[in-house]
């Protein structure tokens, strides 16, 4: 299986691959369940390198690290995913 940061890194810079509608599930660690974000909507902090952030419902940016995450959807297929 490919590392996540791996994946993510391939989204981000390869143009012919990164082409799709993206999204990435993370453990929400409050609720307990595996929510899913648009990769459009989230954002790499400059110097972090196993990190990203999301806007919560109030708008506030959390940091997820990349362990968190569980899948990554392409075009409504799951394309990758972490056995828990």
């Amino acid at each position: 299986m490919q590392p996540i940061h791996e994946l993510l890194a391939r989204i981000r810079h390869d143009r012919q691959f990164g082409t799709g509608q993206f999204e990435i599930g993370f453990l929400d660690r409050v609720e307990g369940t595996i929510r899913r974000v648009a990769f459009r909507e989230i954002a790499f902090p400059e110097g972090e390198r196993r990190v990203f952030e999301v806007l919560d419902e109030s708008g506030q940016a959390r940091r997820i690290p990349f362990h968190r995450v569980r899948e990554v959807y392409r075009d409504g297929q799951r394309i990758w995913h972490r056995a828990v």
